[in-house]
Formats: C-alpha cells, structure tokens, sequence
C-alpha cells in the first residue's frame, strides 16, 4: 500500500561539520570530507573527494562518519547547488551544508536517491524566503514522499538504476569520443608540414546594418551553444528598441563578440537564414575559394586556435580581440582538397558524438518519463521488473 510520509519519519537526518582550518593537525588525513561542491545529483566516489580530515579532527568538531549508502543533499550553496543531492558510495563526513539522510529499514535508499533527486525543483521552492533562501534540516526533515511497499522500492530502484548505468555508460563514451576528437583535429589540422598563412588574407569584415529595421531576429553569440535567441539564453529579449544600426549576419558568415572571444564566444551562423547583432559584434565572411568553410570552423574550435587567441587578448587593457587581431594569427592551410579530405574525416568523427549525444538525451527523457510514473505509484512494476517497449515509449512521450 502506497502512503504518504515526511523524510524524517522514515530517515535520520543530520549535518556534518567543519574541522578548524587554523589547526593544521585536523587537515591532510585519510577521512574523506564531503562538500556541497561534490553534491551534484550523482553517486559520489573517493575520487570525487579533494580534502580529507585526520581522526583529531573528526574528534573535534561536529562533523560525523556516515556510512555508505548514505544521502547528502545540499542545503547552501551558489546557483543549482541548493536541493541537490548525491549517494554516497563509501564512507565519509560531511560539512554542515550538505544534509545526511540515513534511511531506516522501512524504504530503500536508492529509492529515496531518485525520489529526491526527481523532486529536485519541488525541493528547491521549500527553500525559506530568509537570506539566500537557504534549507535547513527542519526542512529537509519534511519534504513529502510518496512511498511504495519496501519491496516495490527496491524494484523501482533497480528498474531506474538499469538506465543510470545505459546513461553513464553513454556519457563515459561521449567523453571518449570527443577526447578523441580533439586529438584528431590535432593531427589533422595542426600537425607538421601544413603550410601556415594569415587569417586575414581568407577573411573579409562584413557590415552591412539593419538599416530599415527589416530583420527582426535579434541573436547573441555564446561559448557553448554559438548563436542563440537571447530571449531563450537570459529568457528575455535583450536589444535596444531601435535595432537599425544592428549588424546583421547571414548563414554561412562568422561573428564574435571582442571581449568574449577569448572564452570561445565565436560562432558561424548554420541554423538561421540570417540575423542582428549588437553593432559591438564583428561579422566576418570567408573566401571559400581559398579555405573550406567547415575546415576554418574545425580549426578555429581546436585547442590550438583558442589558445592563440587567447593570446591574443592578453596584450588588450581589455582582453578584447579586434578584427585585426585575429587575422594576425596563422592558420595551418594545406591544399582544398587535403582541407575537404580533412574536413569529411572531423565531420563523420562529430557526427557519430552528435548521434550518441542524441541516444543519451533519450535515455535521460526515458528515465525522467518512467520516474513520473514510477515514483508517483501511477505505475507499478511486476514481478519480472520489465516493461514493454510500448510503455518506454508511452513513458518518454
């Protein structure tokens, strides 16, 4: 029978504690000391951990060893950090930031890992309106779940761990893949004996204005997305009411904004016919008759080139990179067809991180659709713990 409880009903809960920094003797042993920093929805390991405490200072402070299988939960903290929570696969302690939640021999703790980590927002807005809006172990003592038989828990949790696996596995993959990728645009593109040029002799500055306020796309140039809606990056419209003096950017053409593209904040535009930019952003166009455009954008994504530019800014007061600037830097330029042979070898090498990229998403929509029913008790699973691929579906839909 499914029943409603608070977590402290059917867990202890605690906090942990902060050895004096000002008694070296406390610091540098062989006890792991867990921090809100290492709280980050996920199974904790030993080698998650970067300090340990000595037994001195375990003694002298209120910070307490829990046992493996415990979960923390992040009480304080900057940005997400406040509601998430992690398992903890070894012993340890932790800081008096992070909850401790010892499960009782009523539920399963790999059960409450994944109702709390699903209820991850719910948890967030139970936050108090003092300060930062912080938790506290009152708090956490009362957030509410919904529990299932023990038995129930315990398939559950085996159910979702079968997709934590088929997701960590496809991440560790991806880490692979593009470790790997980084390695081969290296020996493609910057190895030995390519013959180097200037930028500026393949790049022409373009800036045509957004005279009659005719393009009405304003868009942004990030570091990790490259060309963004603002409304959808800062979820708001971020331009001026009069956009005429904007710059505008056309698909195919490059944009960068000079005092962020030291941090990768330069892009090319594929997924709009065209755009406006703030009139800060430099637009620039390639002589494709010269360098293969998606061998440019290839290299100009390598570890090299970012350190070069990089470079670049540091002689700036403002570590800004001009139009000039970056055609200073010389670029590896083989013949077209070596650059076409290039760019088809990095391009089917991305392709396959895209599609495992694509599968992970998958999973995760999989997982996060069987964890609304599951741990809401509208589902239950049989004895045989497996559901049909029509309810995969039917859940991630």
């Amino acid at each position: 029978m499914i029943k409603s409880v608070k977590l402290g009903e059917i867990a202890r809960i605690s906090s942990g504690g902060t050895p004096s920094r000002a008694n070296p003797s406390y610091w540098n042993g062989n006890i792991p000391w867990v921090k809100t920093t290492q709280i980050q929805n996920c199974v904790i390991t030993p080698q998650d951990v970067d300090e340990w405490i000595t037994e001195e200072g375990l003694k002298n402070s209120s910070a307490k060893m829990v046992p493996a299988g415990t979960i923390v939960l992040g009480m304080i903290g900057q940005g997400k950090t406040r509601g998430q929570v992690g398992y903890l696969s070894f012993d340890a302690c932790t800081n008096q930031n992070a909850a401790t939640i010892t499960c009782n021999n009523e539920c399963d703790s790999w059960f409450i890992y994944q109702y709390l980590l699903f209820n991850y927002e719910n948890i967030r807005a139970l936050s108090n309106s003092s300060g930062q809006g912080n938790l506290n172990l009152g708090l956490v003592e009362i957030i509410p779940i919904t529990l299932p038989p023990l038995s129930q828990q315990k398939k559950i949790a085996n159910l979702l761990g079968t997709w934590d696996n088929a997701i960590e596995k496809t991440e560790a993959l991806i880490a692979a893949k593009e470790k790997q990728f980084e390695w081969l645009t290296s020996n493609l593109i910057n190895r030995a004996g390519h013959k180097r040029t200037s930028a500026s002799g393949l790049m022409t500055e373009v800036s045509k204005r957004n005279k009659n306020s005719t393009i009405e796309r304003v868009l942004s140039v990030t570091n990790h997305s490259g060309f963004v809606l603002p409304e959808e990056q800062f979820e708001r419209r971020v331009a001026s009411a009069n956009v005429s003096n904007y710059k505008i950017v056309e698909q195919g053409q490059y944009a960068y904004n000079p005092s962020r593209i030291n941090v990768g904040s330069i892009a090319r535009l594929d997924d709009w016919e065209n755009g406006i930019l703030s009139p800060m952003y430099v637009v620039f166009k390639l002589d494709t008759k010269k360098v293969c455009s998606d061998y440019f954008l290839h290299w100009l994504n390598s570890s090299e080139a970012r350190q070069r530019i990089k470079n670049s800014a540091q002689g700036s007061v403002r570590e800004t990179v001009s139009f000039k600037d970056l055609g200073a830097i010389d670029i590896p330029l083989p013949a077209m067809d070596v650059q076409k042979d290039v760019t088809y070898k990095l391009n089917l090498a991305q392709k396959e991180i895209s599609l495992l990229k694509k599968t992970l998403e998958q999973y995760r929509s999989q997982k996060r659709g069987l964890m609304q029913k599951l741990l809401t008790g509208e589902w239950q699973v049989g004895s045989s713990q497996h559901l049909s691929e029509e309810t995969y579906q039917e859940a991630s839909a």
